[in-house]
């Protein structure tokens, strides 16, 4: 069983093409394969098959979280899904497009190690936020303070805070979890905590089903969007813990995200792992 391990500004995934797993990827598997210590330690699964329709699009992206759960989408994910793509010889173009569980996105490899991705639309009004209007603005306790967020739908839910002073010394693994818990977010959420300075915002991330995280790419995209609707010009500039993202925001909300991603090892599970994995 052959696997690859990406990682994109800090973000890593184990890539599996599905033409290679033996058994089902269930909730018990997935924790362990990506279990640090018994496992491959990493931040997800991309599993890639082949499309429905090849006229269409290239390959099809379940992207799976460390706890077991399916995300809808990760802009970092799908950045490494995609350069996979090219590197495995899936395809020779520049611009093509792949099925996710949020729908279709359309990478575009813009250089060595980078690609630019059209995520689609961004909605502040979602199934996800059903408390919410149409502005996509609650708020919610965090740490015992109570703060105004902005609801952000890109393929997945974010909640965005702004932090005007004190975001590096926020404790994320204390305070996230029952933010990406709230009952008014039925779906969970992926939270973004940010401030801005201009074009330029900084962001720490707390990730649904996986923790405070070095980067996201849709948690990047949800912190944009909520600068860039308090006025902050597109393009926008994130500054993760792992690195830099370029969100470009369109009059619609239609968000374009360039960043990097590359390969860091190749491999095969020994067979004891795979008999392991079967069993559970």
């Amino acid at each position: 069983m052959r696997f690859a391990k990406w990682q994109a500004l800090g973000n890593d995934y184990i890539v599996l093409e599905a033409s290679e797993v033996p058994f089902e990827l269930t909730a018990e598997r997935i924790r362990a394969i990506c279990s640090p210590h018994t496992g491959m330690h990493s931040d997800g699964i991309l599993l890639l098959s082949e499309p429905a329709d090849a006229s269409v699009h290239v390959a099809d992206l379940r992207i799976f979280n460390p706890d077991g759960s399916e995300a809808e989408l990760s802009g970092n994910g799908v950045r490494e899904a995609v350069l996979y793509l090219r590197e495995a010889g899936w395809t020779d173009r520049d611009t093509f497009a792949i099925m996710t569980a949020a729908g279709e996105v359309t990478p575009t490899l813009t250089g060595t190690g980078e690609a630019r991705v059209a995520m689609g639309v961004a909605k502040t009004s979602s199934v996800d936020f059903p408390e919410g209007g149409i502005d996509g603005i609650g708020s919610i306790d965090v740490g015992g303070v109570e703060m105004e967020f902005q609801h952000v739908s890109i393929g997945n839910p974010q909640c965005a805070i702004e932090v005007r002073s004190g975001l590096e010394d926020l404790d994320l693994p204390a305070i996230g979890p029952a933010i990406e818990r709230a009952p008014i977010f039925p779906n969970r959420t992926n939270v973004s905590f940010w401030t801005a300075d201009g074009s330029r915002v900084r962001a720490r991330i707390f990730e649904r089903g996986v923790g405070e995280t070095l980067s996201s790419g849709t948690g990047a995209t949800g912190a944009a969007v909520a600068a860039h609707l308090r006025g902050a010009p597109s393009p926008i500039t994130v500054e993760l813990d792992g690195g830099e993202l370029t969100v470009e925001i369109g009059p619609e909300l239609e968000i374009e995200l360039t960043g990097t991603a590359e390969p860091v090892f190749n491999g095969e599970l020994a067979r004891p792992f795979i008999e392991r994995l079967a069993a559970l």
